[in-house]
């Protein structure tokens, strides 16, 4: 049975402003966020290479949005990593954290500066403190979107994520992007973790904090 009316133009009956409130399980990731000890696996030519990175993300609530009568509540976020005592960027990434009450689904889109997007997701119960989220090449709906370079020599299959919110507070993310690299027979598994401390509390939605 589907979670709303047949009517795709009705709009919810009833939208609480404050977002922070309404995140379901995304609510203890709202805010910025430093890790030092994040770990990268990354194809190399010589094979898996393994690097440490240090990570800042901000992770602040928006107002919430609906698609008719789908009502959702997000988290924007951007996250910069360097490598440990460098400056330059080592990874860049920008996107939304999205919780749809009605149906127990959490969506985690994502776009990198390389002419890729994901849009992954998952269900969880609204205090769940660790969820999985998958997405998948060719999918009509969760999926994964490449720029040709991309997709001829170092393709995505699968995307999944799982975060797990800790009992001090902290949360941690467990990635492993699945590819199949120009030139080999098996696919290679990129792997990032990382586990985060909050270093700011999130700042209140525009509607919410007026």
């Amino acid at each position: 049975m589907s979670a709303y009316p047949e009517d795709i133009y009705a709009e919810p009956a009833a939208i609480n402003p404050d977002t922070l409130s309404q995140l379901g399980p995304l609510a203890p990731m709202a805010g910025v966020w430093e890790g030092e000890r994040g770990v990268d696996v990354a194809p190399k030519a010589q094979g898996a290479r393994t690097q440490g990175f240090v990570e800042r993300i901000s992770l602040q609530p928006v107002d919430p949005g609906n698609n008719g009568p789908q009502l959702l509540f997000a988290l924007r976020y951007h996250t910069r990593m360097t490598k440990p005592g460098e400056i330059g960027t080592y990874h860049d990434q920008v996107g939304y954290w999205l919780w749809e009450p009605a149906t127990g689904t959490v969506m985690h889109s994502l776009t990198i500066p390389r002419g890729q997007t994901v849009l992954a997701a998952g269900q969880a119960a609204p205090d769940a403190k660790s969820f999985t989220l998958t997405a998948t090449r060719g999918a009509e709906d969760y999926g994964i979107c490449s720029n040709p370079w991309l997709d001829a020599n170092f393709k995505t299959t699968s995307f999944t994520i799982t975060v797990t919110i800790h009992d001090d507070g902290s949360w941690s993310y467990d990635e492993d992007t699945v590819m199949m690299i120009k030139g080999q027979d098996e696919p290679f598994h990129h792997r990032d973790t990382n586990r985060l401390t909050r270093v700011e509390a999130p700042v209140p939605n525009p509607v919410a904090g007026r």
